[in-house]
């Protein structure tokens, strides 16, 4: 290349960049603008920590901390026995179980549906018997290693965090509840942070779920998002009610009609229903008509593609990517459906989940699960998250954190079920 080639580019190249300072600039005296492509300051961030603290785990291959930011500053706890490898490796193995069970479970589906059918054949027996023989192993394998993981993120991370904080007992009986706000990165997204302690049968040992009401936030300024006032105009104040029993190529869901007739008997003539006309178009353009969502129905999650995980419809997904690109002036979002929390792997530091999504794009209160879920126990959680936050003669989703809190803490200690049933749900914002 010519010489004054080169400097005629060096040239453009300075005059350019002149040229963006200069932008920038008359950006930053916009008002509302003034931090425009620079760093958050701390004090425009802590005003999230108002209602309760906020645990951002932060992972590195050279440390690993708990920076717990108050409403009056920011305390960093360190987390000496925690390595990002670590993490990785029981985040593998928690991935490949679930894996196996989920596997296990449809592969007895199909084994019991043919037996069903009428095929009693020798054949047909010995699938039954072996998928039955399977989906038993998969799910023991599953409950153990759930177990184990909620033990480690105990010790590891949740028992430093909440002692740093002085929650180290549980509320009295007249005693408000604290709220307490996990900010995962890199594959702790994926783990259930609000879940940690230990819950043998029978055994009553120190838990997250005795201490605090958890809600997860994707960042500090989500959090802050989340608490602005409500401009939506009263009339959108309805439910829409997406109950999809019977998706292509999927396991019937038998609980969808209780949760469908829950809302449909609570919510009266404001609400919406999409059963068999649930198509995605459909589902789209009803979204930016009410300010509250329930969604009952399959999920799914790509973790090598997050973003085109979603909601199984009546004909095909409603992406992440296709949620994410309408913005929405929502309320109250309820995703009683599989893994609509669960991130990727491939950029595990990017919360693109479907909650996430709902979240990012307006909805101020999201509840999700993290993986897949019985529909018996995802209408049980919903008929108590629903007649709790209606007991006061109308629906008040503000409370929707300690509400799923509640409705996980009886599925524990008064209906008993394993850890595996409602470990998964979680609640997102504010």
């Amino acid at each position: 290349m010519p010489e004054r080639d080169v400097s005629w580019m060096i040239d453009r190249r300075m005059a350019l960049a002149r040229e963006w300072d200069r932008l920038v600039e008359e950006v930053r005296k916009l008002d509302g603008f003034e931090d425009f492509l620079r760093p958050p300051r701390l004090s425009k961030l802590l005003p999230a920590a108002a209602e309760g603290a906020v645990a951002i785990v932060n992972l590195s291959r050279w440390r690993c901390d708990v920076l717990l930011v108050r409403a009056d500053g920011v305390e960093v706890v360190e987390l000496p026995d925690l390595t990002l490898e670590s993490v990785v490796e029981r985040t593998n193995e928690y991935l490949g179980t679930l894996r196996r069970s989920d596997q296990a479970a449809w592969e007895f589906y199909l084994a019991r549906r043919r037996f069903d059918d009428g095929d009693r054949g020798l054949e047909a027996i010995r699938q039954y018997t072996r998928a039955k023989k399977e989906l038993v192993e998969a799910d023991q394998a599953r409950d153990r290693t759930l177990r184990d993981i909620l033990r480690w993120l105990w010790d590891e991370i949740a028992d430093r965090a909440l002692s740093a904080l002085g929650l180290t007992d549980s509320p009295g009986p007249e005693q408000a509840w604290p709220r307490l706000w996990w900010c995962p990165t890199g594959p702790l997204t994926l783990l259930p942070l609000h879940a940690a302690g230990y819950h043998e049968e029978g055994v009553s040992g120190p838990a997250v779920l005795d201490r605090v009401v958890s809600s997860y936030t994707p960042t500090l300024r989500a959090l802050l998002a989340a608490r602005r006032p409500m401009t939506a105009a009263p009339e959108e104040e309805r439910m829409l009610i997406v109950a999809l029993a019977d998706a292509p190529d999927q396991v019937p869901l038998e609980n969808v009609v209780r949760e469908r007739d829950l809302l449909v008997s609570l919510f009266g003539d404001r609400h919406t229903l999409l059963d068999a006309s649930a198509t995605t178009d459909a589902v789209r353009a009803q979204l930016p008509r009410h300010r509250w969502a329930h969604f009952s129905c399959h999920g799914s999650q790509n973790l090598a593609d997050p973003s085109q995980g979603g909601l199984l419809l009546r004909d095909g997904s409603l992406t992440i990517a296709d949620v994410s690109a309408q913005q929405h002036e929502g309320e109250f979002a309820f995703l009683s459906a599989c893994k609509t929390a669960v991130g990727g792997v491939s950029l595990p530091d990017e919360a693109i989940t479907l909650a996430a999504a709902l979240h990012f794009t307006g909805y101020r209160q999201v509840i999700g699960t993290l993986w897949a879920v019985r529909d018996r126990t995802a209408a049980d959680v919903a008929t108590m998250v629903y007649r709790d936050l209606t007991a006061g003669g109308r629906f008040d989703p503000a409370d929707s954190a300690r509400a799923l809190h509640a409705a996980m803490r009886n599925l524990r200690d008064v209906a008993r079920v394993p850890a595996h049933a409602w470990t998964p749900f979680i609640h997102i914002g504010a």
